[in-house]
């Protein structure tokens, strides 16, 4: 691997930890990878830490196949780790489990996506594992709000910590990304999201998803049905205690002109409320949730002649159903009823970072999400409804 300048630049860093906050596909893994193989081929015992056994099994087949030409290592699958004449040491652990991370001495550790793992695994774990043998330490990251990982990317930012330097690098920053592809990114990624994932800005924990809410709420109340109108719908079903949501949405004027949220009501009680609504609207496509009791649902109403879709609710679609929802409210393009139940929901859904990249976006606890829901699914419906949409 030849790293690139910016890669270099943290290479060349004399300083004992080295905290590097960075956008997606900058090459922190490579980076990381090509400084723990230096440190271990010059005699240095060694850990790799990755907050998940899926992330550390990909790294330690790298770094196989990269000593795989050694015929002095001796190595143990089991283990995970290489061990080469004179003590030398290099390992792969999982932080998924924190309190059973224990070992000997070590004379470097890489800490990978280091803002996702337990904020114990640094003091508790490899500080103490540094001590004796003076060890330094690489954090390898992109932000995560503002947890542990970025106090300890402030402890660089200070001349008075000598031991201590920073880095923040974007993913422009690595010269084989395609500026024109990132571009794209931005105009398709709500702004926290592309911030945060793609210029490594440390943003507030608040992880609130939709923003401009109150300059989105400009849609009139009252709206009437328009015999040249063309209304597409969303519905999430309720379970048990939850709610069911529908949200329909003037295509062309792209507004939210109705919604109807309700609960303890039995399936036929339900679908009748939609089919009334449709009545009244004339929908020209609905997207319901399909899973669980959803299909029995969608079956039923498209046999009483309702064009009802199904729309399957797994993370990577819900992740894309709710930033798509995110991009709209942010940049104009949808307007929303000054509901009070609908903003609060907005408000009040959040997203966290998992360490492979992912999103878990949801309610806080004791909150609803069925109005997001159904708000999404019929944005969904108006993307799909022929109505072409444009970026500014």
């Amino acid at each position: 691997m030849k790293p690139h300048p910016g890669q270099r630049q943290i290479l060349a860093s004399p300083a004992r930890y080295s905290v590097v906050a960075c956008g997606r596909r900058f090459g922190k893994t490579e980076l990381g990878k090509l400084a723990l193989v230096c440190r271990f081929l010059q005699g240095a015992r060694c850990w790799w830490l990755a907050p998940t056994l899926q992330m550390a099994d990909q790294v330690w087949r790298d770094l196989k196949q990269t000593l795989a030409p050694l015929p002095e290592a001796r190595v143990s699958e089991a283990a995970q780790r290489i061990d080469l004449p004179g003590n030398a040491l290099l390992a792969i652990r999982s932080t998924h489990h924190a309190d059973h991370l224990r070992g000997a001495g070590l004379d470097f550790a890489v800490l990978d996506e280091a803002a996702f793992m337990d904020e114990r695994v640094w003091p508790e774990v490899v500080r103490p594992m540094l001590l004796e043998r003076r060890g330094g330490a690489l954090f390898l990251s992109s932000p995560n709000g503002r947890n542990w990982f970025w106090q300890l990317y402030q402890l660089g930012r200070e001349q008075a910590q000598a031991q201590w330097q920073s880095f923040r690098f974007t993913s422009s920053d690595n010269p084989l990304v395609d500026e024109a592809e990132l571009a794209v990114i931005r105009r398709t990624t709500p702004e926290r999201v592309f911030r945060e994932e793609y210029l490594a800005e440390f943003l507030g924990d608040s992880g609130q998803v939709f923003d401009n809410l109150h300059r989105a709420a400009r849609a009139a109340t009252g709206a009437q049905p328009q015999a040249q109108g063309q209304y597409v719908a969303g519905v999430d079903w309720g379970r048990a205690r939850d709610y069911t949501a529908i949200v329909i949405l003037d295509g062309e004027q792209r507004a939210v002109v109705a919604l109807d949220r309700f609960r303890q009501l039995g399936w036929a009680r339900q679908r009748a409320r939609l089919q009334a609504l449709h009545a009244r609207w004339n929908l020209t496509r609905i997207v319901a949730e399909s899973n669980s009791m959803g299909e029995p649902n969608i079956e039923a109403l498209q046999q009483a002649g309702l064009p009802v879709t199904g729309f399957q609710t797994t993370a990577p679609a819900k992740r894309a159903l709710i930033e798509a929802l995110a991009l709209a409210i942010e940049s104009g393009q949808l307007a929303l009823l000054p509901h009070e139940d609908l903003l609060n929901e907005l408000a009040n859904y959040t997203l966290q970072r998992r360490p492979d990249g992912s999103y878990r976006y949801g309610a806080p606890p004791g909150l609803h999400d069925d109005l997001v829901m159904a708000l999404a699914l019929a944005w969904h419906a108006q993307q799909r409804s022929g109505t072409a949409l444009t970026f500014a």
